[in-house]
C-alpha cells in the first residue's frame, strides 16, 4: 500500500483510535518481528511507552496467550493463541475462496440459497451465502449465527463428534426448542447426531423455521475430518416430491465433494475412515 494512502487512512481513523489497544498491537508486532524484550527500558523507549505500561501489557498479553516467555529466560515470543488466531484467519480465507464458486453453481443448480458454515462453540457461523436469481432466496446473512443443535449445518457437524465430545460441548448449555423436532436434552441430541452421521446428510422440513426446508452435508479436510458444512435452504414447497429431493441431494453432495477435494480430501472412503477413527480413539 502506498505511504500516501496509509497516511490518509491513519488521519481518517485518528479520532477513533484507542491508544491502549494501539500500544498492545505495537508490542505484539515488535515481538513477532524478532525482538524478545530482553531489556525493558530499551523496549519501552523503542515503543514510546513507559516501563510500567510495558510491564502491564506483557502480563496481560501473556495471560491471554498472545505472548509467552522464551525458554531459559530469553525474553518473550509470540504465544499459541496469537498463532492459532492467525491460522484461523488464513484457514477461513482459503475455505471461503474455495467454496464461493462452488456454492454459486450449487445455488443455481438447485435454485435454492446455498451457504457454508463452521462450528463455533454451540453455534454455526455463516461464512458464505449464495442465492439463485429468484425472489425466494434465504435472508440469512454472512456472519449470522444459528444454534448448531437446531440447524442442518450444525447437526451434520455435530454428527461427526463423539458422544463424549457432544456432552462436553453442551454440559452447561440449555437446548432451546424451535419446533417439535428440536432436541432439548443430550440423549435426543446424541441420537439425532448418530442418525445424521449414518445418513451422511441432515434434512430439515420446518424444523427451525416453519415453511423452510434445508439439507446439509459435511466438508472434509485433507485428514478426512469435517471442518465445515454446506447447505441449501428455501421454501418447503421447493423440496416437495421424491425426485426433487433426490436432485437436491445429488447436487449438494457433489458440491460438498468438490470443496473437500479442493482442500485436499481424497475420497469418500477416507471420510468414513476418519470419522470411524475418531470414534475409535475416543473409545465410544
Amino acid at each position: 500500500m502506498p505511504d500516501s494512502l496509509k497516511l490518509k487512512r491513519a488521519a481518517k481513523a485518528a479520532p477513533y483510535i484507542a491508544p491502549p489497544v494501539q500500544r498492545a498491537v505495537r508490542l505484539i508486532r515488535h515481538i513477532a518481528e524478532g525482538h524478545p524484550v530482553l531489556n525493558m527500558s530499551e523496549t519501552a523507549k523503542a515503543l514510546k511507552i513507559n516501563r510500567t505500561t510495558l510491564l502491564r501489557l506483557l502480563y496481560t498479553l501473556e495471560a491471554e496467550g498472545f505472548v509467552e516467555r522464551c525458554p531459559n529466560g530469553g525474553g518473550f515470543q509470540v504465544g499459541l493463541s496469537f498463532v492459532e488466531l492467525g491460522a484461523r484467519v488464513l484457514f477461513s480465507q482459503e475455505l471461503v475462496q474455495v467454496a464461493v464458486p462452488v456454492l454459486t453453481r450449487l445455488a443455481e443448480a438447485a435454485q435454492l440459497s446455498a451457504h457454508l458454515g463452521v462450528l463455533d462453540g454451540t453455534d454455526v457461523l455463516y461464512l458464505v451465502r449464495r442465492t439463485p436469481n429468484t425472489p425466494l432466496a434465504s435472508n440469512i446473512r454472512v456472519g449470522s449465527r444459528l444454534p448448531a443443535h437446531a440447524s442442518t449445518m450444525g447437526r451434520i457437524l455435530l454428527a461427526f463428534m463423539t458422544p463424549r465430545e457432544i456432552e462436553t460441548l453442551y454440559s452447561r448449555k440449555t437446548l432451546q426448542r424451535f419446533s417439535e423436532h428440536t432436541p432439548t436434552n443430550l440423549s435426543a441430541l446424541k441420537a439425532g447426531a448418530e442418525q445424521d452421521r449414518r445418513a451422511d446428510i441432515a434434512w430439515s422440513d420446518g424444523y427451525f423455521e416453519r415453511g423452510i426446508s434445508s439439507a446439509a452435508v459435511p466438508v472434509f479436510d485433507f485428514a478426512a475430518m469435517p471442518l465445515a458444512a454446506i447447505n441449501v435452504s428455501g421454501p418447503s414447497v421447493a423440496f416437495a416430491g421424491g425426485e426433487r429431493r433426490r436432485r437436491i441431494e445429488e447436487v449438494l453432495r457433489a458440491a460438498g465433494r468438490e470443496i473437500s477435494r479442493r482442500l485436499g480430501w481424497l475420497g469418500a472412503d477416507d471420510a468414513r475412515h476418519g470419522a470411524a477413527r475418531a470414534l475409535a480413539e475416543a473409545g465410544e
